[in-house]
């Protein structure tokens, strides 16, 4: 058996594989001897029908199946010893004279090879990198909702501005009909108006436009679908069956206790730390996650190579469970092209620069990941062997396996962009995160 190998270029390259009797003969001939040692055929006792005849009836398929199996293996044996770094799979070259009547083979397949490149992560301008700061409008607001949640309700004769207000939202059209309770500070303006000194057992007519600014609230206070929300104009009807004010907790050491029961804050301004330190830490995982996305579109755009796009084109057509036509593959490559080319890059920094995850790091990270789930459920010193049976379990799912790898890669690259990257801090509140970040 012979295999060699003809550069086209730098991305292409053609496969010989060369079979000869020789290389196949003796396996064939075992087969078809086993096959005749089992072979039922009418008017022969099993194990004598004659050789000639199994041949006859099996052994071109078996020849087939042989041939084929001895040139996979050598393929993929060719491509690992000479370190082939190919795109997609090899692709068989038509032959016009190909016969299985033949003793001797040649088959030739086609190869897209992976670019030679560097990855360049010094983009002409620096990326920014964003530190997003809590303000002192959101601890205060932090606090008044912390109040709110800890404090009481006093039941009052008529609805004032800070009112609560318990009822029946109601339309026989609509098909609605839902108890709720309003806070009216979270009501428009112009239909807070409406409630202002109603009393129970009245009945207040709104307009869903003009009940919430923001339309979550609809969906879980009306009960229409989520689909829904912006297109719903109609009136509805609330009944008022209780009005209560809201009481606020005092700002004092019982209420500090029975937020941090370490006796960490002692005063509000501990307690306005530890809310702007949990926040700002929140935050973290948002602007990480954008700035992941930023450098990643910057290294496409700034690491230039070139594709065996031909090959890949061709390739696609076969690739998936349904053959696609020449247009389908060409409109399939443009989508996925980006993504190849990130694939690429991504695969470079991560083995140039030794990012590889071991599975000790999966088990490591699994455990974490529980530990701080069962934390937030109160419990803080799980057993080491309980631990280590949730972990099994968890990693005996492939799925996830691929989940908890990839958010593990993702804090390499991450870690990795923050020290090599083109970068520049800039301190932002978290609107204008979001304005910049997302509505540039």
């Amino acid at each position: 058996m012979n295999i060699s190998k003809e550069q086209i270029d730098n991305l292409n390259a053609v496969v010989t594989v060369e079979i000869k009797k020789e290389d196949y003969s003796d396996r064939v001939e075992k087969l078809l001897k086993d096959y005749r040692k089992n072979a039922n055929i009418p008017g022969f006792r099993k194990g004598h029908v004659p050789m000639g005849m199994v041949k006859k009836q099996y052994g071109e398929a078996i020849m087939a199946e042989e041939v084929n199996k001895l040139l996979q293996e050598s393929l993929n044996n060719f491509l690992t010893e000479e370190k082939l770094d190919i795109l997609g799979n090899p692709l068989p070259k038509d032959q016009e004279k190909f016969s299985w009547d033949d003793e001797d083979f040649k088959f030739q397949f086609e190869l897209g090879l992976a670019p030679e490149f560097e990855v360049n992560l010094q983009g002409k301008d620096a990326l920014k990198n964003y530190k997003i700061v809590a303000t002192e409008k959101m601890i205060d607001d932090q606090i008044v909702s912390i109040q709110k949640q800890y404090g009481t309700l006093n039941p009052i004769d008529a609805v004032a501005t800070e009112s609560l207000i318990a009822g029946k939202f109601e339309n026989e059209t609509e098909e609605i009909s839902k108890e709720a309770t309003i806070e009216l500070s979270n009501v428009q303006e112009k239909t807070q108006k409406l409630f202002i000194g109603a009393k129970v057992g009245d009945v207040i007519t709104v307009n869903t436009k003009d009940l919430y600014e923001n339309n979550q609230l609809l969906v879980s206070q009306i009960g229409i679908a989520q689909a829904d929300k912006d297109l719903a104009d109609f009136d509805l009807n609330f009944s008022i069956t209780e009005t209560n004010e809201r009481i606020l907790a005092d700002l004092d050491q019982e209420l500090f206790d029975k937020l941090f029961a370490d006796g960490s804050v002692k005063s509000v301004s501990d307690l306005k730390e530890k809310i702007k330190e949990d926040a700002e830490n929140q935050f973290v995982q948002q602007a990480d996650q954008q700035l992941l996305n930023t450098v990643t579109e910057s290294v496409i755009e700034n690491t230039n190579f070139e594709l065996p796009t031909n090959f890949l084109k061709k390739w696609l057509r076969t690739a998936g469970e349904k053959t696609l036509t020449e247009e389908e593959a060409n409109a399939e490559y443009e989508k996925s092209e980006k993504g190849l080319r990130f694939q690429l890059i991504e695969g470079k920094i991560i083995k140039d620069n030794n990012l590889q995850i071991e599975f000790e790091e999966i088990k490591e990270y699994t455990k974490t990941l529980i530990t701080a789930q069962m934390a937030q459920y109160g419990q803080t010193n799980p057993e080491d062997s309980e631990l280590d049976g949730i972990v099994q379990r968890v990693l005996g799912n492939q799925d996830e396996v691929k989940r908890i790898s990839e958010q593990l890669i993702s804090q390499k690259l991450l870690a990795f962009y923050k020290g090599n990257a083109n970068l520049k801090e800039e301190e932002v509140t978290f609107e204008e995160f979001i304005e910049k970040a997302y509505k540039a």
